[in-house]
């Protein structure tokens, strides 16, 4: 079974780390939509900085890829990207809840700020797209004491050799050596997720 069709059985928040276009947020509010269109509570919230890369790390500048501002979209983007979220849910059955957020800023210092000021959040699923080794390792921290037994903690960018400081971010703050790896089929670049503490 995939983590799309497990995640109605999980309880919590979906977290996405790394937004860009708002592709993923899209996929998730949709697939909310039809698997539990009644869940207040499943809210979904996607953090970026809309400005690209702030900096990088020494293990991420051994790739050719990974450059300061890569990722950054326009600044219109991202109200744009609100009011296509907006609009989706104006769809849904309740739609007088708002249950899909999107925060601008550096993750190390917004994803941290949301925990303070919502401490009841339970983390259903965490999803990383950042590439980068210094925030995957400091979220990685920051969402451990919110995730729940069975949460699922999905990253796109593992073992992938572009992009080496997630798998480096990982290994430290995870391990991965007592771990079960699953992975999404039917994508040239697989999302590899785990459940936690399993």
């Amino acid at each position: 079974m995939t983590a799309e069709r497990q995640l109605p059985e999980i309880p919590g928040v979906i977290m996405v780390f790394g937004v860009l276009h708002g592709r993923h947020l899209a996929t998730l509010a949709a697939l909310r939509g039809l698997y539990e269109p009644y869940n207040s509570y499943r809210r979904i919230i996607g953090f970026d900085t809309f400005t690209g890369f702030p900096e990088l790390s020494e293990v991420d500048q051994v790739s050719p890829s990974a450059a300061v501002g890569r990722f950054a979209v326009p600044d219109h983007e991202v109200d744009h990207l609100r009011e296509v979220l907006a609009a989706h849910e104006a769809g849904d059955p309740i739609p007088h809840v708002q249950r899909t957020f999107v925060v601008q800023g550096d993750v190390r210092e917004t994803v941290p700020r949301y925990l303070a000021e919502n401490p009841e959040t339970v983390i259903g699923m965490a999803f990383f797209d950042l590439d980068l080794y210094e925030p995957t390792r400091e979220l990685l921290q920051a969402i451990r004491p919110h995730l729940a037994k069975g949460s699922i903690v999905a990253f796109d960018e593992l073992g992938h050799p572009r992009w080496p400081g997630v798998t480096a971010a990982i290994r430290e703050t995870l391990g991965l050596d007592h771990m079960t790896l699953r992975q999404l089929p039917f994508r040239e670049q697989p999302v590899i997720y785990l459940k936690w503490d399993e």
